[in-house]
């Protein structure tokens, strides 16, 4: 499994939807992407990668695409 393939995953299956509903999903864009699911996702990231989110961060990952940035940028993670 790819990175790609395994982040777009965890999106799913955290946020309770279907891959085609990813591309420009945004942060309460989604009924369980709230302050806790939002939490959720962050845990279940944090695990699949093995890194710990920086604050602003966790903060700053607001879309699907922000996270994929973010993880690339910050934590050398490819996609």
């Amino acid at each position: 499994m790819t990175n790609k393939e395994k982040y777009a995953n965890i999106f799913c299956e955290t946020l309770e939807i279907e891959a085609d509903k990813l591309q420009g999903l945004q942060y309460q864009g989604t009924e369980l992407w709230d302050s806790v699911g939002h939490m959720t996702l962050v845990a279940n990231l944090e695990e699949a990668f093995d890194i710990m989110l920086d604050t602003d961060d966790i903060i700053d990952l607001s879309s699907f695409e922000k996270g994929m940035e973010i993880l690339s940028k910050n934590y050398n993670i490819e996609f």
